[in-house]
């Protein structure tokens, strides 16, 4: 098994410090203890009742959706044969009816398994982020609390950097590097279990033949084991397989861009890519490749490091021209010149 870096997560002092020493090399890092104090690590870790209890003293009544999976499923959320449908059922339900469910569903012999994910902390357990404050991370970045029996989540990534902290039970991560998207085939990415496309690859069982090149990649994945108070940096474009390995699991995460300088995401030009250049003669895409590894890229220094900063214009620094920049390409996507 490889595992990804570690650190004690108490020796971190401040955002500024997690983001030098942690996000900047933009690879995985296991932060043990990172939020082991947190009023509701304790309580998971007193009893099931105890954990429920917690959340039900910020629990204001809204609804949400989750997940319910047959037994025969075992917890493992994914598409039905021929990728058309899902193998479990979404149902619309309080907060706290669905906590409830978890419980008594983790402690009935031969039941199936409930999963509520993504859920805004701030909007549905008010009061919940002022006593579980992150150490690490700036406090206008939101939680998300994910609950739910043993589960299994198929790989996939997310655009965003990404926090995850166990607050309880037990999960493990294998993770893929981005460069390992060419082995992982992946599934479509407007028909999906959650928002984002998974890997059908490394979704099966081992040695898969319709997936002949995963096999060149499956043992270099990093994986990960979590307990509570533990938390995982995770950055942009990792994918990860998600575990909870114990009757009953809950995690609050964090999503953000970590060196966004504005508005627009790196996810949003992929996408304009994918309708300008994708399908072009593989000779022009060739041309535009070179283009985007001088200019965006950057693989060989700044474009314009021959030239004094004086002339670098909308090349400059980017604080300076990003709003220049967007006004130039709003400008052409409504057809103009």
């Amino acid at each position: 098994m490889i595992a990804p870096r570690e650190i004690a997560g108490p020796s971190l002092a401040s955002p500024e410090q997690f983001l030098r020493e942690v996000a900047e090399p933009c690879r995985p890092v296991v932060m043990r203890g990172l939020v082991s104090q947190w009023p509701v690590v304790q309580a998971g870790l007193q009893s099931p009742q105890s954990f429920r209890d917690y959340l039900a003293r910020f629990d204001n009544g809204g609804q949400t959706e989750a997940f319910f999976g047959p037994p025969a499923i075992a917890g493992k959320y994914y598409y039905n044969e021929g990728l058309k449908g899902f193998n479990f059922e979404r149902k619309r339900m309080r907060f706290g009816e669905i906590v409830d469910e978890i419980v008594a569903t983790a402690h009935r012999p031969g039941s199936g398994s409930v999963y509520l994910g993504s859920v805004h902390v701030d909007n549905f357990l008010p009061g919940f982020s002022a006593q579980n404050a992150n150490p690490i991370l700036a406090p206008a970045i939101a939680a998300r609390i994910w609950l739910g029996t043993a589960s299994n989540v198929s790989p996939h990534f997310d655009a965003m950097d990404n926090v995850a902290c166990v607050v309880a039970g037990t999960r493990r991560f294998t993770l893929y590097p981005p460069e390992a998207i060419s082995h992982l085939y992946v599934g479509p990415i407007d028909n999906t279990m959650a928002g984002q496309p998974v890997s059908l690859a490394a979704s099966g069982p081992p040695d898969d033949a319709r997936y002949p090149l995963f096999s060149e990649i499956r043992d270099q994945a990093l994986i990960a084991e979590l307990r509570p108070g533990d938390a995982l940096y995770l950055p942009k474009l990792w994918w990860h397989k998600i575990e909870a390995t114990a009757p009953i699991n809950g995690l609050v995460n964090y999503w953000w861009d970590a060196f966004s300088a504005g508005p627009d995401a790196p996810y949003t030009s992929m996408l304009l890519s994918m309708i300008t250049i994708a399908e072009r003669p593989p000779a022009e895409r060739q041309a535009w490749k070179a283009f985007f590894d001088h200019y965006v890229f950057r693989t060989r220094g700044h474009p314009l490091a021959h030239l004094p900063p004086e002339h670098h214009g909308l090349l400059g620094p980017l604080k300076d021209n990003y709003g220049k920049i967007r006004a130039r390409v709003l400008h052409l996507l409504r057809g103009g010149s």
